[in-house]
């Protein structure tokens, strides 16, 4: 029983170490969150201002742009997989990574071949230890995204789609030729949309060519259209703000998905610290029962010795 005892004290120091380092996590986590929700927050008018005048645009002019026209044929797309670079978050990349597959699987039956584009670590790992081809990767910001690192993946995503499309008539897209990229038709972003502090749901968005929703409702008979001067054109006025448009779409998705790991990886932390509670309670009765049955086991052969010893005497007498 004593051997059995130290066993149960050693294991109740281990979880007790656990707990002390999952309980810290969880503090962190809870700590970062409010500011990667407010980064979030903050980033959401832009995003939402720059996407009404990018449908503006569009919709009130004839021209017909590259990341805007439909191709006629599309055989190829990309998806961009938005996950962690550290895990014990639960299954926030799991989850991620599952809409991903089954976008892809989607689109092979559609009849089109598909490139993955990762972001996070835990992505890349997946996808290596399968041996899957990924097209680029991106690591190491997934809790503090940058708008640097937006960038470099809309230049990227731009540019494949820019040779997919087939269209260099702009000097600045026509640039985006030079980028050893697959082409490709559509882009589409799968990332996690933090709804609350309890709910994170995966989210997949086609983002090129870009869905024009403003304009699809027909205006009624006494309302009058608004009327856009573009200068110096509409064409040179898409030029300059769809990439940026792609750019923003992809940092709001980096920056929901940061808010959305922090959650994650604090609820996941504070069940394995109430996980280690209960285990530190379950060893600790078992190893009182084990000490009260050492105890007991002692005075049961102190008393037979005594009753034998007793024996022994009233014989010899």
């Amino acid at each position: 029983m004593a051997v059995s005892l130290r066993e149960y004290r050693a294991r109740i120091r281990s979880v007790e170490s656990t707990k002390k380092i999952t309980r810290a996590m969880e503090l962190i986590a809870a700590s970062r969150i409010i500011k990667a929700q407010q980064r979030a927050q903050s980033a959401a008018p832009y995003a939402r201002e720059l996407t009404r005048a990018v449908s503006a645009v569009a919709t009130y002019s004839n021209v017909d742009h590259p990341l805007t026209t439909e191709p006629e044929e599309s055989t190829r797309a990309a998806i961009l997989v938005v996950t962690s670079d550290r895990g014990l978050a639960g299954a926030y990349s799991s989850s991620v990574i599952k809409e991903a597959e089954q976008l892809a699987e989607k689109l092979h039956a559609e009849g089109k071949e598909v490139d993955v584009y990762i972001s996070g670590r835990k992505g890349v790992a997946y996808y290596s230890f399968r041996r899957r081809e990924i097209a680029d990767s991106w690591t190491g910001h997934s809790d503090q995204p940058t708008y640097a690192v937006a960038r470099e993946i809309g230049e990227k995503l731009i540019a494949a789609f820019v040779k997919g499309a087939g269209n260099a008539d702009q000097e600045e897209l026509a640039a985006a030729e030079d980028v050893d990229v697959a082409p490709v038709q559509e882009v589409h972003v799968v990332y996690t949309r933090f709804v609350s502090m309890l709910t994170q749901e995966p989210h997949a968005v086609r983002l090129l060519p870009l869905e024009i929703v403003e304009g699809e409702e027909k205006p009624a008979e006494d309302e009058v259209l608004p009327l856009f001067e573009f200068e110096p054109g509409a064409e040179e006025v898409l030029d300059a703000l769809l990439p940026k448009y792609v750019q923003s779409r992809i940092y709001f998705g980096l920056l929901q998905a940061a808010a959305s790991e922090l959650a994650a990886r604090q609820k996941a932390m504070k069940s394995a610290t109430d996980n280690a509670e209960e285990l530190i309670k379950k060893y600790t009765r078992i190893a009182n029962q084990a000490r009260q049955a050492g105890i007991t086991q002692e005075i049961s052969e102190i008393v037979g010795g005594v009753n034998a010893l007793a024996d022994a005497t009233a014989g010899s007498e």
